[in-house]
């Protein structure tokens, strides 16, 4: 087209209008913005952090809770994060991080401006969102740090340009290790964790410092989308990624082809671990933060620093011992599923069945559930050999849960009251109560109780005891009966907790009088009362796990109390000692030391030949062991205790209610089901020199003064002066309240008659 003078006259004044209407637009949009830019700065859209803010940051950060060995066991967070210096991160690390996200990170300022037109040319222009991002790392720290606010329809233009004047004041504020670090420990990885060091732990189970060049363009690639890119979740995502990451590399010369061609082909392999879930000490996490937060509330009570437990970071050291831990989980591992089998088979059976519904038909209607027993829900359901979500029918989800078995296991120093092993159930995502805690029917191992308040009156152990059967008018004539529905003769004292005997228990309870033993019962620190009732020597009361190991770390440590405790000591990040559990000098004494080198001497007898031999002749355990079961009515509950001057270990086993239980002691009794517990935990400690050395001590010889105490037989017929004495004694016997005076009386008479 060929323009003549005149449309060229029309045209160039045209051109020079647009022109100069652009110049005015993008003046107007310059000035626009340099406006915009500075109410950002002066905080009108909220105020900028100033240098002083920089210096001052810290990081939320977890507080690790470690084992008596020093391994981590778990973190209580507000943010999943620890915090790690430069020097622990290595250079392959750094070299990923700079190669994928900011190529010219050690040449900018903050803002890469190369980055920043490319992504407004091609990005926001002409909306080609494979340009990249334009985002320095200075810039995502900023983002980290303090965060993005919504201002509406101009949220992105507020937070970049706030991003780009903190980038500015960081990079004048922190050097450039500085800022990586910075970084490195801010950012998110997805699943509650941030920071390199916990992504590291998460997902390779090692520290940071040991990542391998392919661990760390893992890690790397996750930055782009954190759940996309999520080893465990999209492995195949995580595997493209890092080759991303690793090419990255080989481009800005971190590699060589040949690194990068060899590192490409590896396979993916994660050691993925949640310190939070599945963890070796779930249940005693729990008594951890509790502990730890009243002494954190005690500590800020008194101190002008304000400690957070979730977020300062600060180093719990636990008494528990890691290993010990472990050896009681496999025991668990070990014996309770075949346990669990047996229990369900019972329950299969045309009569268990029976039983089953009629529990079940009780449990529905008492819970107003009974209309919905068919309704469908969706259950994660615990089994031994792998757990799984399933949709069940509600009656279904009931029975599964009324004939699951569930155990406790707790092992304490008896000197400090230091908790050594803590398992407070078989699962704790589904089943979150804590065996430890409950308070169930104790049996016999309420036994060394009432021979210890004996004692303690001046009971000698070859004192003897009744062991006929008797009956008691006013108590619709209940009498007791002995395990193996034995009676006749006597029991010496010593001879009668041996062998666990309930009518010679009965006939000293009926001696000693509730008084007594419930002074002491209160002195050991069961928080339930006690009943007085005929049947209490025989073991109705009630107590927890937890309870039972303080009451014989008494007889363990010479006669003191003790308080089960489960923290060390409490360190802030920088290693200052803010807590330390002393054990106090001055301890309260509950029983006399002669009355506890008693009860250890008849439980020690108890382990070699009364109900606790199969610790020795069937598991093969030899450590120095005093020891007690139990089996309350119908084998609801089945328990275990046993003790040496170092260590109290308690174990409880039985469905959640007393209406399921084994039919037969062959596999409800606490020989048959508490028991292989412990045992099975301490052949593992007996395989360990350095271990048992450390929990196990041999039992002291008695003293003179006791040496004999137990030299009597267990059980002898009676002799001319017993059958005398049970003239006066009557097969039926008067109620209870009457009958300790009673027999008081003639016990006294005929110990003056006959000298006895």
């Amino acid at each position: 087209m060929i323009l003549t003078e005149k449309s060229k006259g029309k045209i160039i004044p045209a051109l020079k209008k647009v022109g100069a209407i652009t110049l005015k637009i993008v003046f107007s949009f310059v000035v626009l913005g340099i406006i915009f830019i500075i109410l950002v700065s002066a905080g009108v859209f909220g105020r900028l952090q100033t240098q002083s803010d920089l210096l001052n940051f810290r990081n939320a950060e977890a507080t690790i809770v470690l084992s008596e060995e020093g391994e981590v066991i778990g973190r209580f967070f507000y943010e999943n994060r620890t915090n790690i210096s430069y020097r622990q991160m290595p250079p392959h690390l750094i070299n990923a991080l700079i190669a994928t996200e900011d190529a010219r990170f050690p040449e900018h300022k903050g803002l890469d401006y190369r980055s920043f037109f490319r992504v407004l040319i091609k990005s926001v222009i002409f909306s080609n969102r494979s340009s990249g991002g334009g985002s320095t790392i200075t810039q995502q720290l900023a983002k980290n740090m303090f965060g993005r606010r919504d201002f509406g329809f101009v949220t992105l233009p507020v937070n970049k340009t706030k991003e780009v004047i903190l980038a500015r004041r960081i990079e004048k504020t922190f050097t450039k290790e500085e800022i990586l670090t910075l970084y490195l420990n801010t950012v998110s990885f997805g699943e509650n964790v941030y920071g390199i060091e916990a992504a590291s732990e998460r997902f390779f189970n090692k520290k940071a410092e040991d990542l391998n060049i392919e661990e760390s363009a893992v890690l790397t690639g996750m930055l782009k989308a954190n759940t996309y890119y999520n080893p465990r979740l999209n492995p195949e995502n995580a595997k493209i990624r890092r080759n991303v990451v690793l090419r990255q590399m080989q481009k800005y010369n971190y590699l060589t082809a040949a690194q990068a061609d060899s590192l490409c082909n590896t396979r993916l392999i994660t050691n993925y671990r949640n310190y939070n879930s599945g963890g070796p000490a779930d249940y005693f996490l729990v008594q951890v933060k509790n502990e730890a937060e009243k002494i954190i509330n005690d500590i800020n009570s008194v101190t002008e620093k304000q400690w957070d437990l979730e977020k300062d970071g600060l180093i719990i050291s636990t008494t528990l011992n890691l290993s010990l831990q472990k050896y009681a989980l496999d025991a668990y591992r070990s014996h309770l599923p075949g346990m669990q089998k047996k229990l369900r088979d019972q329950y299969s059976s045309s009569s268990g069945k029976r039983q089953l519904n009629e529990i079940a038909n009780r449990e529905l209607t008492r819970s107003g559930l009974s209309g919905r027993k068919d309704a469908m829900k969706e259950q994660y359901i615990f089994d031994w050999k792998g757990s799984y979500n399933d949709s069940i029918t509600v009656r279904d989800s009931l029975v599964n849960a009324l004939t699951l078995l569930h155990a406790g296991f707790l092992a304490l120093d008896p000197s400090t009251g230091a908790v050594k092993a803590w398992v407070g159930g078989i699962d704790f995502t589904t089943q979150p109560y804590d065996q430890v805690l409950a308070r169930r029917q104790l049996a016999s191992v309420f036994k060394p109780i009432l021979y210890a308040a004996a004692l303690e009156e001046g009971y000698e152990p070859c004192h003897y005891l009744d062991n006929d059967s008797v009956s008691l008018s006013g108590f619709n004539d209940w009498s007791p009966e002995n395990y193996d529905h034995s009676y006749g003769g006597k029991y010496s004292l010593a001879g009668a907790l041996v062998h666990s005997m309930n009518i010679p228990s009965f006939s000293l309870f009926l001696e000693l009088g509730f008084g007594k033993v419930d002074t002491l019962w209160k002195k050991l620190g069961f928080s339930f009362s006690l009943d007085n009732t005929p049947s209490l020597p025989l073991g109705t009361a009630e107590a927890s796990i937890m309870e039972v190991a303080a009451a014989y770390a008494s007889f363990a440590n010479g006669g003191y109390r003790v308080y089960p405790v489960c923290i060390q000591s409490i360190k802030a990040p920088g290693g200052q000692i803010i807590y330390l559990n002393e054990t106090s000098t001055v301890k309260e004494r509950v029983i006399s030391e002669k009355t506890s080198i008693l009860i250890s001497a008849i439980l020690q007898k108890a382990a070699r030949e009364g109900t606790g031999t199969p610790v020795k002749t069937v598991y093969g355990v030899n450590l120095p062991l005093a020891g007690k079961t139990g089996t309350s009515q119908n084998y609801a509950d089945a328990w275990f205790a046993a003790f040496n001057p170092k260590l109290v270990i308690v174990s409880r086993a039985g469905a959640s209610t007393p209406a399921i239980h084994f039919n037969n002691g062959s596999y409800g009794s606490g020989s048959s089901l508490a028991l292989p517990l412990v045992a099975l935990t301490l052949r593992k400690v007996q395989a360990s020199p350095v271990l048992s050395e450390k929990l196990f001590a041999p039992y002291p010889d008695l003293p003179p003064e006791l040496q004999g105490a137990l030299d009597c037989p267990d059980f002898r017929e009676k002799n001319l002066f017993d059958r005398i004495f049970d003239i006066f004694e009557k097969e039926k016997i008067v109620p209870r309240r009457d009958a300790d005076k009673a027999r008081r009386k003639r016990r006294a008479f005929f110990e003056r008659l006959f000298k006895r």
